[in-house]
């Protein structure tokens, strides 16, 4: 599964503790955007959709979720709850964020602006694509 977990520099200090992200160095593309979810209710879940082009880099900057992720081949789920470790989540793989914990914040730096056009957002419409470029 095209995925990678990266671990971020971190820098602890008894005021507190300090994560870097920069572009090209520990997240491997261009950043373009950068988005987070929080308050999300007991029960629900976010995203539930694949990208095209579109690479995200997704981080419990407080908290914890669930990744749940489908590649059309394979499916993993991994728990992000460490705020110094995120995951690489590059195109064409189906991701849901979900159990999110109290006070959860999942931020998502990406490497594009917002084009809707990118989006599958119907799974059966992903397997579909996705079948054509899997071996």
């Amino acid at each position: 599964m095209n995925i990678e977990l990266i671990n971020l520099p971190r820098f602890t200090d008894p005021r507190g503790n300090l994560s870097v992200v920069e572009q090209n160095e520990n997240v491997p593309f261009d950043i373009k955007r950068v988005f987070f979810t929080y308050d999300v209710p007991g029960g629900e879940s976010r995203a539930d959709h694949a990208n095209k082009t579109l690479i995200e880099f997704i981080v419990a900057v407080s908290g914890s979720f669930t990744v749940s992720l489908d590649d059309g081949k394979e499916k993993k789920k991994i728990l992000l709850n460490k705020p110094y470790q995120g995951l690489l989540v590059n195109p064409m793989i189906w991701r849901k964020l979900e159990d999110f914990s109290s006070g959860a914040v999942a931020l998502v730096i990406c490497s594009d602006f917002y084009n809707e056009e990118d989006y599958i957002r119907d799974y059966d419409e992903y397997i579909r694509v996705r079948s054509k470029t899997i071996n």
